[in-house]
């Protein structure tokens, strides 16, 4: 089951954050197709967040076809973003966090890699490409 982290100071609307953690989640294959979302209930009992937002979180990623409520039941993942065999997926987690190590080993900070990151990942997946 995913658990969610809400950042109050990163300025993004708390319901979006849960959005972009179930689609993380989903493309990382932690979620899928099948796998019961925590209530609202549960989730206001973890993050302090306002059961309503959650739901309004639900309903967002309803609309975009990625899960699907079932009265009484619970909200379900109705469709992956996973494009990765878990393998692959594993194997580059690997080494990207042994990339990480040797950034924090040369004394970057968290927000050099992001910049590191972002610039390269611009360079190799233009979003115009």
């Amino acid at each position: 089951m995913v658990e969610f982290r809400i950042d109050r100071r990163s300025g993004v609307a708390t319901y979006l954050q849960i959005v972009q953690q179930v689609k993380q989640a989903l493309r990382l294959g932690i979620l899928v197709e099948g796998d019961r979302l925590p209530t609202a209930a549960q989730v206001a009992a973890t993050t302090r967040v306002n059961p309503n937002t959650t739901l309004k979180a639900y309903r967002e990623l309803e609309r975009e076809g990625l899960v699907e409520p079932r009265p009484g039941v619970g909200t379900f993942v109705s469709q992956s973003l996973s494009r990765l065999p878990a393998q692959d997926n594993d194997r580059l987690a690997a080494g990207l966090a042994a990339w990480m190590d040797g950034a924090r080993e040369a004394g970057m900070e968290r927000e050099d890699v992001r910049a590191l990151m972002d610039a390269t990942l611009e360079e190799r997946f233009p979003a115009d490409g």
